[in-house]
């Protein structure tokens, strides 16, 4: 019997790099480290060996590391410590040889982010086309697939916390804060109705903007999925949303390791 392969996954945002480590098909443990600092690559080096060694694996023993980046100038630190650390050159999407078989009907597909182009594969895997992905990430966005299945275009807003963040910033008087789920629509202090004000005006509105994407000649029927790290606190007030998929990124790319160091 095959001894199940074992892979890299990395997704690097505008917040956060996630690190997630796969035997076969299976996720046996995920990081994250901030990207929103340009560690050297010696440092990075030693923050991933420090992971390895924390859930007990080797970085020898990888078949294959898969990035998705959307991040430019980490690139290259990022290429280095996996060198120093696994011994191994990572593949990136967008490089010339990784295939990702997903048409992309934009006008200029190069313009498409990493991150998008394999959440739109993994949920046209997952769940077949047409499908929709919503993001909930530092920006908010909807990735949608046509009925042929090919990534057909989206939608990019402003992330919910970065909206958070330019109101407390250019409002003098008013606090930071984190967003949650609220009950009530009016609030009786500062921090209530702002969270009700960002809650209600978040949910609302994607909750638009998904009915307007349904109705959309060819998505009448379409799969909604939903990813990202706030996805899941707004999930009970989007009906919309038919799966929550908070690893949909990670799947995408790993789709594309096994693609590309096996076949």
């Amino acid at each position: 019997m095959n001894k199940p392969r074992h892979f890299l996954c990395i997704d690097v945002g505008n917040t956060q790099m996630v690190f997630g480590l796969y035997e076969g098909t299976d996720l046996k443990a995920h990081w994250r480290l901030s990207s929103n600092h340009q560690p050297t690559s010696d440092e990075l080096s030693w923050q991933l060996f420090g992971m390895f060694s924390q859930f007990d694996h080797k970085p020898k023993d990888l078949n294959g590391i898969m990035v998705a980046s959307v991040v430019p100038h980490l690139d290259e630190i990022l290429k280095e410590a996996c060198l120093q650390t696994c011994g191994l050159n990572p593949a990136f999407v967008g490089d010339k040889d990784v295939k990702t078989g997903l048409a992309i009907d934009y006008k200029n597909p190069k313009e498409v982010g990493a991150d998008r182009i394999v959440n739109a594969l993994a949920a046209r895997e997952l769940f077949g086309a047409p499908t929709i992905v919503l993001d909930c990430g530092t920006a908010t966005t909807f990735d949608v697939v046509s009925a042929n299945g090919h990534y057909a275009g989206g939608l990019i807003i402003p992330g919910i916390e970065v909206a958070l963040e330019a109101l407390s910033k250019r409002a003098a008087k008013l606090p930071e804060i984190a967003i949650a789920p609220v009950d009530t629509l009016i609030g009786r202090d500062t921090v209530s109705s702002m969270q009700a004000g960002v809650y209600w005006s978040a949910v609302d509105g994607l909750n638009g903007i998904m009915k307007r994407l349904l109705a959309e000649d060819g998505y009448q029927d379409a799969v909604i999925v939903a990813t990202g790290g706030l996805a899941a606190k707004l999930s009970n007030d989007m009906p919309k949303v038919q799966h929550i998929e908070p690893y949909l990124t990670l799947k995408g790319i790993l789709m594309l390791a096994q693609k590309h160091f096996i076949s």
